[in-house]
């Protein structure tokens, strides 16, 4: 791992919340960036909410990608652009089912006679 110019935070960064395995269990994140999150996490949580103020040059960049994603450059940056999309964007759902529901009427006929007596 490069060496970063990120505080580590004061304790490890978990989100038990979205993801109750651990990142990397989840599927979404890879070991590496497993690392980087728990290790930075709560750093960059605290300069993204405005608890912390940036205290170098790599953390004011990081301030400036929080308002334009698509300008992060360095791994920490994307890896938590990817934890925000993933934790806080829509989450997918994958259904067996179309669309598209077929009409009704097309499928079921009614040629039996009515069970139900008129008066």
């Amino acid at each position: 791992m490069s060496e970063t110019l990120f505080r580590h935070g004061k304790k490890r960064f978990y989100d038990t919340k979205k993801f109750p395995r651990g990142f990397a269990k989840s599927g979404d994140f890879t070991l590496a960036e497993e690392e980087l999150l728990t290790l930075y996490g709560e750093t960059l949580l605290g300069l993204e909410s405005g608890e912390l103020q940036p205290e170098n040059a790599e953390e004011q960049h990081f301030i400036a990608v929080l308002a334009d994603p698509d300008s992060a450059e360095t791994k920490i940056e994307r890896v938590w652009m990817k934890y925000v999309r993933l934790a806080r964007g829509r989450k997918r759902f994958h259904t067996l089912n179309g669309r598209n529901k077929p009409d009704a009427a097309d499928d079921y006929t009614d040629d039996e006679p009515s069970l139900v007596e008129e008066d």
